[in-house]
């Protein structure tokens, strides 16, 4: 995010000092430029929003009228976020908001809303780590882990289908069949030489995830 345009305070302001307690101080000028008093710098609707997730207080002033405007900006700092795809607001939720306008509850949305989303505030944390342990759940071995379980299974189940897998690297005279045709034999010796060679392979996967 960009610094803060420093080019000046303007002629009717003057720099304007404020503790993390206390909100700062932004006025909105006729040519819709922000102008942050406490950093005696324009701003953004950007650089707003960036104090609002910092979590510093602000409002703002129109210039001229000296009226507080800080509703408003807010509003459009949301307009912005919405029109760079950031999709916060279900469509929904946007309909049944805009139906409370001139409802008889109207009165109530806004500390309803307020109450609602300060407890979400407060409980975020705490759903963070539980959307974290669930996920883990899920996914309870790094990928590392993933492969050597892979590995092992597939030794496995060639262990089942094959009884000889475990002798295949041994040299074919020492686990020959006393008996059987030509034929047979040399079927046995390329399926064994085919299993050797998934051996190796399983061996040198196990020496990389290792």
């Amino acid at each position: 995010m960009a610094e803060p345009v420093r080019s000046g305070a303007p002629e009717d302001s003057t720099a304007e000092e404020s503790t993390p307690e206390q909100p700062v101080v932004v006025k909105k000028y006729a040519n819709r430029r922000l102008y942050n008093t406490e950093a005696s710098s324009y701003v953004t609707l950007d650089h707003l929003a960036q104090m609002v997730k910092d979590g510093r207080e602000f409002v703002v002033y129109d210039a001229k009228t000296g009226e507080d405007i800080t509703r408003q900006v807010l509003t459009q700092i949301i307009v912005e976020e919405e029109g760079k795809g950031r999709n916060l607001l279900p469509i929904g939720f946007l309909r049944q908001l805009i139906s409370f306008y001139d409802d008889s509850l109207q009165a109530l949305v806004p500390r309803y809303l307020e109450h609602s989303m300060g407890l979400f505030a407060r409980q975020q944390e705490e759903m963070r780590k539980a959307m974290q342990t669930t996920m883990e759940g899920f996914f309870p071995f790094s990928l590392e882990e993933v492969g050597k379980q892979n590995v092992a299974m597939m030794e496995r189940a060639f262990s089942l289908f094959a009884p000889f897998y475990r002798s295949a690297s041994q040299p074919a005279a020492a686990a020959a069949p006393s008996a059987g045709s030509s034929e047979e034999l040399r079927e046995l010796e390329r399926l064994r030489g085919e299993l050797a060679a998934l051996k190796r392979e399983l061996e040198a996967l196990k020496g990389r995830t290792g």
